[in-house]
């Protein structure tokens, strides 16, 4: 939010001083507004609209628009299609809710009986990281590599733990405790074992072409 609210400010600036708001300034503040509704207003809203919209057996589309310092106006459509009349309208979703069974599968097995390893990771600019615990050091990995990249090869990737992206926007009903806030809304997974975390980083570094080198301790 703070980062918001410094481009804010330097566009405001500019502005009274009668120079131009540069294009790349307009995108990163358009980048952190769609972030920060995507990873902080979207669940809250899931929560409190769903439940409500319950009683509604027909489709339709609300539009909320917003408008600093007044109140919100909401407009209804029966049109599917509304938003492909709004040419730079995109779409913002929480990531879907994962079903796990009740029983407990093998790899949940082996999972939970391995025993624990450390884990320590280099990057080619010397940095090395070996936290306390393979999950620590996963949880800085990713920091260092920057939750949006990371992210972004979840998504195009499809990479999962125990069926959930491994950063998501929503806490699983099964494995929520072992998601680490990574914060800005966004969970790390980190229910799977050290062989599984390594070749996480791993393929997340040759996609990035990061160099990143990854040993496990026995």
């Amino acid at each position: 939010m703070s980062r918001l609210s410094d481009l804010y400010k330097a566009m405001e600036t500019l502005r009274k001083e009668g120079l131009p708001v540069n294009e790349d300034l307009e995108r990163k503040a358009n980048e952190q507004e769609e972030e920060i509704i995507k990873k902080e207003i979207l669940p809250v809203l899931s929560k409190t609209i769903e439940p409500a919209l319950q009683p509604v057996k027909r489709e339709l589309v609300l539009v909320v628009d917003y408008i600093p310092g007044q109140p919100l106006s909401v407009h209804l459509s029966r049109k599917r299609n509304f938003a492909a009349e709004l040419t730079d309208a995109k779409e913002m979703v929480l990531d879907p809710e994962v079903t796990h069974g009740n029983h407990t599968s093998r790899s949940d097995e082996k999972i939970e009986r391995k025993p624990a390893r450390d884990m320590t990771v280099i990057f080619p600019d010397g940095t090395v990281i070996a936290e306390k615990t393979a999950v620590e050091t996963l949880v800085a990995v990713v920091r260092k590599i920057g939750v949006a990249n990371v992210r972004k090869v979840v998504e195009e990737h499809n990479l999962r733990f125990c069926k959930v992206p491994v950063i998501s926007n929503r806490r699983d009903t099964k494995y929520g405790r072992s998601q680490k806030d990574l914060g800005g809304g966004w969970l790390l997974i980190t229910h799977c074992n050290n062989s599984m975390k390594k070749t996480f980083i791993e393929k997340v570094s040759d996609i990035l072409g990061l160099g990143i080198k990854v040993f496990l301790n026995e």
